[in-house]
Order: structure tokens, then sequence, then C-alpha cells
């Protein structure tokens, strides 16, 4: 690999994010037992979070108002004051959890800064990313921070545009083998997967990944082998 710029996603990669949002759906289901089973439930959120994207994008305010569209229907459109300012106080917790960083994250970020132009390329709310990105304490190892509403090959291509690299010369790591690998492989860039614990139902795939360009490790810090 010939590798002159390296992304990195930031929920789940670098640092924990998805575990907040079960903890938050948790919270939802326990406000609503007597309305549905809680597989009912997150089922509901998830239909209206996947029917909301093309209006709302991704991330926490987007996630509060599926939450309150769900309630919504649960209620038959009879929510009262305060379960809806609970919801809200759902949300606020959300934005307001600490950064707590994956480890060996800033070990690998410190032997390649220098070495490759190092960005990060996510996706969710642009104040909420870059607060996180600063209470990270990791902004100073990276060229650039890219919130995209999305992660399709058009929103990569316009990135890789503004970086002035061409594919064959980049590459993304990630989570997500939806978002971050595959738009990334079809461009011809070189994507490396590193799975997480949980994942958000939507960016799940039920197919193996076979691609030349592609990689999957166990750690964030094998990645330093492949790039040797």
């Amino acid at each position: 690999m010939n590798i002159q710029i390296i992304a990195f996603d930031a929920d789940d990669t670098l640092w924990h994010n998805e575990p907040y949002f079960d903890e938050a759906q948790d919270r939802f289901c326990e406000l609503f037992q007597n309305y549905a089973s809680k597989q009912e439930l997150l089922s509901l959120i998830l239909n209206h979070q996947v029917k909301n994207l093309p209006i709302y994008g991704f991330g926490i305010k987007a996630f509060t108002l599926s939450m309150m569209e769900a309630a919504l229907q649960l209620t038959n459109h009879q929510l009262n004051g305060k379960t809806m300012e609970l919801i809200i106080q759902i949300g606020k917790d959300l934005l307001l959890k600490p950064v707590e960083l994956l480890p060996e994250v800033e070990e690998v970020l410190t032997a390649l800064k220098g070495k490759y132009k190092l960005i990060v390329a996510t996706k969710g709310d642009l104040k909420d990313q870059h607060r996180k990105l600063h209470d990270s304490g990791l902004g100073h190892y990276f060229h650039h921070i890219e919130v995209m509403s999305d992660k399709t090959e058009m929103d990569y291509e316009k990135m890789l545009q503004r970086l002035d690299v061409t594919p064959e010369h980049f590459l993304m790591i990630g989570n997500s083998l939806k978002s971050d690998v595959l738009p990334v492989l079809n461009l011809g860039g070189h994507a490396v997967h590193i799975p997480y614990h949980t994942t958000w139902e939507y960016e799940k795939i039920d197919f193996e990944i076979q691609h030349t360009n592609f990689k999957a490790v166990e750690h964030i810090n094998e990645i330093l082998n492949l790039l040797v």
C-alpha cells in the first residue's frame, strides 16, 4: 500500500460510543415498558431512525427526535409534558457523556503521526463530534476532521477531492463494514475493519467482504504491522 492519508472513524474506533446509546434506549424502554416489549420498543425506535435519516441525518439530536416520534406513536399522540421532558433529558445526557478512549489508540496515533497525514472521518452532529475530539485530547494528531452527513461513495469522493488525494493513496479505518469499508473499497481505496463489541443494527451487513484492498484486524495496534 502506498498510503498518503489515513482516516479514522471516531465513534467506537477511537472512543466508546454505542454503549451510551444502548443505555439511552434502555432508559426509553423503562419509560414505556407498559406499552410494548423491549424488543418491540427497540424496533420502533430503529424504524423511526431509519425513516428519518434522509431528514435528520445521524447523531444524538436525530436519535432524540426519533425517540420522541416513537413515544408519540406509542401513546397515540397523548404524550404528556413530563414524559417528553424525560426523553429530552435522555438526549441531553448523551451529549454530556465523557469521552473514553479505546485501548492503544493514542499509542497508534503517536506511531503514525509524521509518517502519514491523519484525519478523522465521522458521521453525527457537527458540534458534538468536534466536542468529543477536543475532550479526547487527540486533536493534535489530526490534520483535518470531516463530519459527514453520511458515508456513501459520493460523500467519500467529495472528501477525497477536498483532500486532493486519489483513492489508491487513501486508507479508511473503522468499526463499520457498511460505512467505513464498503464505500471506500468501491472507490478503489483501502480499508481496515476493527470490530467493536456492539454495533448499531443499521450498520450491520449480512455478507462477507472479499477484496484485495481490505484487511480485518482485532485490535487497532495491528494496523501498524500492515503499514510497515
